[in-house]
């Protein structure tokens, strides 16, 4: 038993657990206020400082999960209730339906949203293979998990069905993901196959993780005079709907190249353009004066926790210090309010959790621009997959076009 389980035991046997609407409130060890923790939305979360650095269960959750309370009837008998994680209940035929008809639905779905790419002008050489191909074999491989090679097959499929013009060679489709110029059409066509739900999905919560490659980076440390390698991974960046996991916006950058924070304003930006912002919740990595006026700006509420060492005596003068000393007052002086409205960041946590089950939480290519890519390719899949659950389940009719 790790030493965060055996403090949750501890917890669990000597301090009380109320349950809340938002879930069970755990009384600190150091007994400097509490913290919420949510069993509902399949990855345990908890406000705590230790799951917000690691994202990973803390004292609180296996104190919430180990917890036993003791109520004493009127009659003087004591009876024992053990807490129990809350589900809710699934849509089994309309999910049935989704998973049994995806791929169908999936080629369908994908080579709508690539028949709208333009060709790129060509005046010399020899003529290229034609864009909105390439982007449908290069996304429909990763959607496969196939290699190159053993994806042929699949292509030569959907090429019979009519949802591409020519099957590509297998190199061709290596070397279109490995080409920089895929990068924004594939960031496009992440927007792009958002907009069917922009009616559904007004509140965002906005996250990072990463996804681990086969290659590994290497560097000369000058303090112990020896060369050092570290595996290569890529760092995402999303924003995505907390209705349906649906991602607006994607940025995916090298190994740790760029900090969430500064990632914040193009994410919530390329959100804004074709959905209505009214909530946007993050963890404090993303805790600055600026994101919290830019939400604002777009006619919307950032929901993000407060460093311990924020204050709430900005310059009442400054054109962002106002809006940063309400929001601080309101989270410390309404916490539970706050944590409401907060607690939906849980589900980007849970758009990264489906994205890695289902399409892999490890990249095949060794290039970086194609590793980037391939990244940015998952997503796009995800997406989709989002779509045809919310036809079943919603009765949406997609349409990739944009007013």
């Amino acid at each position: 038993m790790e030493p965060r389980e055996e403090k949750g035991l501890m917890i669990a046997a000597t301090s009380k657990i109320d349950k809340i609407p938002l879930g069970y409130k755990v009384q600190s060890q150091s007994g400097n206020g509490t913290y919420v923790v949510n069993l509902d939305h399949g990855t345990p979360f908890c406000t705590c400082p230790d799951f917000e650095t690691r994202h990973q269960k803390c004292k609180h959750i296996y104190a919430v999960e180990f917890s036993q309370k003791r109520e004493e009837t009127p009659d003087g008998k004591v009876t024992e209730t053990r807490t129990m994680k809350i589900t809710y209940g699934q849509d089994w035929t309309a999910y049935n339906d989704a998973q049994t008809e995806e791929k169908s639905h999936f080629m369908s779905l994908l080579a709508d949203l690539c028949n709208g790419l333009p060709q790129p002008e060509q005046s010399t050489g020899r003529p290229r293979l034609p864009l909105s191909d390439m982007a449908f074999a290069s996304i429909f491989k990763v959607y496969t998990g196939f290699s190159s090679r053993r994806f042929t097959c699949d292509m030569v499929e959907a090429t019979k069905l009519g949802y591409a013009t020519k099957t590509p060679h297998f190199n061709s489709v290596s070397n279109y993901l490995a080409n920089p110029e895929l990068n924004p059409i594939l960031k496009s066509l992440v927007s792009l196959s958002s907009l069917p739900l922009k009616t559904i999905e007004t509140d965002f919560a906005v996250d990072s993780s990463g996804f681990s490659t086969s290659t590994y980076a290497r560097w000369y440390d000058e303090k112990y005079g020896k060369n050092k390698s570290k595996q290569a991974w890529v760092k995402t960046h999303l924003m995505c709907g907390v209705k349906t996991h649906i991602v607006t916006s994607v940025e995916a950058t090298p190994n740790n190249y760029s900090s969430d924070n500064s990632q914040f304003p193009t994410l919530v930006n390329q959100t804004a353009k074709t959905f209505a912002i009214n909530e946007v919740s993050a963890d404090k990595a993303y805790t600055d004066r600026r994101n919290l006026n830019l939400v604002n700006s777009l006619g919307g509420t950032a929901y993000i926790p407060f460093k311990k060492n924020s204050t709430g005596l900005g310059d009442h003068h400054h054109k962002f210090d106002n809006l940063w000393n309400q929001m601080w007052h309101y989270y410390n002086f309404n916490q539970e309010q706050f944590m409401e409205h907060y607690h939906k960041r849980s589900n980007v946590e849970s758009t990264f959790s489906m994205i890695k089950a289902k399409f892999g939480g490890f990249i095949r290519s060794k290039s970086e621009t194609a590793q980037i890519n391939e990244v940015l390719c998952k997503v796009v899949c995800h997406n989709i997959c989002v779509l045809i659950q919310s036809i079943h389940e919603l009765g949406i009719e997609p349409v990739f076009t944009k007013e």
